[in-house]
């Protein structure tokens, strides 16, 4: 039986493509163990959206190949690139990086064990080279019955919906590396929604590349990249959300990546409407300077964004909005980051992360003259993100002494409708919780993004939370 480690980098969409992975390797009577030393192949799946998860990636590859050759018994351990990397720079990697046995693109992600197979076989042949399978254009999306492994935890889970991106940002590669926007369709997710709720699922978190484009792509007639979810056109967001809310179950509806420009009146009336989905919205908005988003051919300006925050905030009580910004963009003046900070100001996001811009080759803005050095980025970051620093205190401040629902992660720890897995903050309560189910809980301190908590009526002297015990 052949043995298969598979090491999974970059975001929880590439998570998925490894799961399939895991889920196609198992279906083929392969051995998925967690130790790459102990493995007869390495799968490195790759990121490649920023010049730091380019390093990352690289440096993973040759960490396990150099790994190999220390090891006596695994050296003829096989090693295999998968993933946005091995897509993107199809053509350069055979040359760059020999010692590879395989690459792997997006579309390759439910013949991994077919291609080890291969593999095997021209080394017994004695025609073993450094090989791509990557197909020139990404063309896959999932279905409901796609052979899966999931790696997340048991109570949560992260559901594709869509694949690929129309829109033309100028910072972005994605759509050159994953292809244009095609979504699955509604009865399709609400299967796999289904089956994960039955498995025990507490919490589905609904990603893509755009997530509020969903359905739009198989519409008669074409929208374009500010046309806004509607149903009344064909299938969409909103559909999809309320078929999910019917799904009998005690879950979150979690919506990962949506881009403002096609948020409508008709998605925060269902949001609203349908108590399943988290209060809580992931909308990366890159900038507010009108500069800046024309730069960024973001489809939205300044007084748009400015007047959906209000609308949605408005439509659902409650909500925690969370988004990015980017600083250090090409040509990015004094007054834009000055407007941008005083925006954050205003509108005090619950959740906030800041990016420096990288300057990714094959983009646009890549090319474009006023390139910002990096110690001025560096600079816009720390003013930025002190900011917000002073903000999610005063966030987190307002919840002690409200009853909260959360949904325990480990011992110690549990997460509330306001935070992701993974990017957001934590919530502290007694370890005798149980893992994986929800809980309500009293808020007692915080400290900056985290939250400390007890069961409501426990007195704070029968126990430490993990945060305080640290």
């Amino acid at each position: 039986m052949i043995s298969v480690s598979l090491i999974s980098l970059g975001c929880a969409k590439n998570l998925v493509d490894s799961e399939i992975m895991v889920g196609h390797l198992r279906k083929a009577g392969m051995n998925v163990i967690p130790e790459a030393a102990k493995a007869d192949v390495v799968i490195v799946n790759t990121c490649s959206f920023l010049q730091s998860s380019k390093e990352e990636s690289i440096n993973t590859i040759l960490e396990a190949h150099q790994n190999r050759g220390m090891r006596k018994r695994r050296k003829e351990q096989k090693l295999i690139v998968a993933g946005c990397m091995a897509q993107r720079y199809a053509k350069e990697l055979p040359d760059a990086l020999p010692e590879v046995d395989a690459y792997l693109g997006l579309d390759q992600v439910t013949k991994v064990a077919s291609i080890i197979e291969e593999i095997y076989e021209k080394e017994r042949a004695k025609n073993a080279a450094s090989e791509t399978f990557v197909t020139p254009r990404s063309s896959y999306i999932p279905d409901y019955d796609t052979p899966r492994f999931r790696l997340t935890p048991r109570h949560y889970a992260y559901v594709k919906i869509a694949e690929g991106c129309n829109h033309p940002c100028t910072f972005c590669v994605i759509p050159r590396i994953r292809g244009r926007h095609r979504s699955r369709t509604v009865e399709s997710v609400v299967a796999e929604a289904r089956r994960l709720v039955a498995e025990g699922v507490r919490e589905i978190n609904l990603i893509s590349q755009d997530t509020t484009f969903f359905g739009m792509d198989t519409w008669a007639q074409r929208p374009n990249p500010r046309t806004p979810v509607d149903s009344a056109r064909g299938s969409a967001l909103t559909t999809l959300i309320r078929e999910l809310q019917a799904i009998p179950g005690d879950f979150w509806i979690r919506l990962l990546y949506t881009h403002p420009a096609h948020w409508s009146d008709e998605l925060i009336r269902t949001i609203a409407e349908c108590d399943k989905v988290a209060r809580y919205i992931d909308m990366p908005l890159q900038h507010i300077s009108d500069h800046m988003l024309g730069a960024m051919q973001r489809e939205t300006n300044s007084a748009y964004i400015r007047d959906l925050v209000r609308r949605i905030r408005a439509g659902v009580p409650g909500i925690a909005l969370r988004t990015a910004f980017i600083v250090g963009f090409p040509g990015e003046t004094a007054a834009d980051v000055d407007e941008l900070c005083e925006f954050i100001s205003e509108t005090k996001f619950e959740r906030l992360g800041v990016f420096r811009y990288s300057q990714e080759e094959g983009t646009r803005s890549a090319k474009m003259k006023g390139q910002i050095t990096a110690k001025q980025k560096e600079a816009r970051w720390h003013r930025t993100m002190a900011l917000q620093k002073e903000i999610a205190s005063e966030v987190s401040r307002a919840f002690v002494g409200r009853t909260l629902r959360v949904l325990v992660e480990e011992p110690g720890v549990a997460r509330g409708e306001a935070d992701a897995p993974d990017i957001d903050g934590r919530v502290y309560v007694p370890k005798t919780l149980p893992v994986g189910e929800f809980a309500e809980v009293k808020i007692t301190g915080y400290h900056d993004y985290d939250l400390l908590a007890l069961p409501p009526g426990e007195k704070p002297a029968k126990f430490k939370t993990a945060k305080q015990a640290q």
